[in-house]
């Protein structure tokens, strides 16, 4: 995988057009000088949680014996299960917060940008080739940037392309999320029947 293409898939999984309606209701309570500035910290926080597994994923892997093939498929089959969800996403609330308190890392950081599938996802970028760092870091750094431009003008987006062109292009992320997901798991298996 190169960088390009690391970088588009870990901006696919951050989803961030599919995130617009719930950070658009997470900061609705907030006052308007204050959002941007809860936002940044969200920000900020989710680069560096997710910059921290990505640096520390191969460590936790090497302490645990788990070889690249058993991530590749236990992460083809996470970003399978989340591309499902993103064409058919479930009903109901996400936050949990009482009307007009102020989000501190949950739900906004981590689930909504640094999930479980981001972070699996980096792991397993790390595993695949180590010293390639520099290289996953400057696409997990492309993603996150156009996820926060995208949610700093997120009333914008929500503007032009309307609740339903949201929900339309989040399908067709999922949709491409589907295909890379298996690309995964096919390359995990062929990975493992190749040392078999």
């Amino acid at each position: 995988m190169d960088t390009w293409s690391a970088a588009i898939t870990l901006f696919l999984i951050m989803d961030p057009l599919g995130n617009l309606p719930v950070f658009m209701s997470v900061l609705k309570s907030i006052e308007p000088k204050r959002r941007r500035i809860v936002l940044i910290r969200e920000l900020i926080f989710s680069l560096l949680i997710m910059m921290g597994f990505l640096f520390s994923g191969q460590a936790v892997l090497d302490f645990l014996s788990v070889k690249q093939e058993t991530v590749s498929i236990a992460g083809g089959i996470i970003l399978f299960l989340i591309a499902l969800k993103m064409i058919f996403p479930q009903p109901g609330g996400v936050t949990g917060l009482p009307a007009g308190e102020e989000p501190f890392i949950v739900p906004l950081a981590i689930p909504m940008i640094a999930g479980p599938s981001i972070l699996a996802a980096l792991i397993l970028l790390a595993n695949q080739d180590h010293s390639r760092m520099l290289d996953w870091s400057l696409a997990l750094l492309a993603a996150w940037f156009v996820t926060a431009v995208i949610l700093m003008f997120s009333n914008l987006f929500h503007r032009v392309l309307g609740e339903r062109g949201l929900i339309a292009i989040e399908r067709l992320m999922g949709m491409i999320l589907i295909m890379i997901s298996i690309q995964m798991l096919l390359d995990g298996i062929g990975q493992f029947y190749s040392l078999v």
